[in-house]
């Protein structure tokens, strides 16, 4: 038997694209110089992660410049003063706010899935940003002439065809990041924005047949950015419930990274319905340490215990560098993680049998 394995899909850039990055913002460097840099770090980052054996890989977001923001770079009518996500190690993202309407995607990211395709020689799984997250974009206080109401309407046309687009261009499923989720408890331990954020989000994937659902997935995480989360203290027991009642077919779920694995999978199987794909995180990509193959096989026989095996997949529990800025992770360690958890997936089938 087989077990499918996927990396969840950010990869720490180049330092040469990094500096290049700099050097863009500063006028330092052309936009051509930077396109250049770009394809370099996309050609070596697509050719690592396939001789890692991973079955189906990502474009290692490459050319994004963060995977909650690509959408709305270089749209005029953003402030900066949006919403503000504080890490549990101090540091702190802020997003953009909204200033006007209509609301519409500047990149989609089928344009990124396009520059992967020209180098890959395996299957490449697509991701996307949710709608609950650049639903954060619109301000408390509102808009003039635009209202929540509208925002909203343009805003779930946006992302399905963000989602369509990727699956006609061929991706072989496309990944939905959903780390706001286990946030939103955190924000509003009542879950009414939690409820908000899951209302949001099957909006979107009720406009897709049970044949698309199937090639869609949603991921689930504490944030991973500088070595640090978001919401890791906040129990994975109530966000599953709500996260598994999304009209999808695959899960993508962090759990190497959790204290109590055995309770979480526990809530799983309790939750799980028929036709789901629970991927479960085999290796924390915060954590310096590299997995072996046996650390590996062994936490996906734990997970075997609890979810069957035709329904049971392993990922990463985060992108390696969701954001293009952070640099707390070698190449090299992400890497030589996702050939562990390549080699620890087989293992496990193996024994499984």
């Amino acid at each position: 038997m087989e077990i499918p394995t996927e990396p969840i899909g950010s990869i720490p850039r180049p330092p040469q694209l990094i500096e290049g990055m700099r050097g863009g913002a500063e006028g330092r460097v052309s936009e051509q110089e930077l396109e250049a840099l770009r394809e370099e770090a996309l050609a070596e980052t697509i050719a690592e992660l396939e001789a890692t054996g991973s079955p189906v890989i990502t474009d290692g977001e490459q050319l994004k410049p963060s995977f909650v923001t690509y959408p709305i770079q270089g749209l005029a009518s953003l402030s900066a003063d949006g919403v503000v996500i504080p890490f549990a190690d101090g540091h702190t993202r802020q997003l953009p706010a909204l200033t006007a309407g209509p609301f519409r995607y500047q990149t989609h990211a089928d344009s990124y899935l396009e520059h992967a395709q020209r180098y890959a020689t395996r299957p490449i799984k697509q991701a996307v940003i949710s709608a609950s997250a650049l639903s954060l974009l619109y301000p408390a206080e509102g808009i003039d002439g635009y209202s929540r109401d509208e925002f909203i309407a343009d805003l779930l046309d946006e992302a399905e065809a963000d989602i369509r687009r990727s699956l006609e261009r061929g991706a072989d499923s496309v990944q939905i990041d959903f780390t706001e989720g286990r946030l939103s408890l955190k924000l509003d331990p009542s879950g009414g924005l939690l409820r908000q954020f899951l209302d949001l989000n099957n909006a979107v994937l009720e406009r897709f047949t049970a044949e698309e659902q199937q090639r869609i997935g949603v991921h689930s995480c504490p944030g991973g950015d500088h070595d640090s989360t978001h919401s890791a203290d906040i129990d994975y027991a109530g966000l599953l419930p709500g996260l598994l009642g999304l009209a999808a077919g695959r899960f993508y779920l962090e759990l190497a990274g959790e204290t109590d694995r055995p309770a979480v999978l526990e809530t799983i199987r309790t939750n799980l319905k028929p036709g789901q794909r629970i991927f479960v995180g085999v290796t924390d990509p915060i954590d310096p340490a590299i997995e072996t193959a046996g650390q590996v096989r062994d936490r996906v026989l734990e997970a075997a215990e609890y979810i069957p095996l035709d329904q049971l997949g392993t990922t990463d529990d985060c992108g390696f560098a969701p954001f293009a800025d952070d640099t707390s992770t070698a190449r090299a360690t992400a890497f030589a993680k996702i050939r562990a958890r390549v080699d620890g997936t087989k293992l496990a089938a193996a024994q499984l049998g």
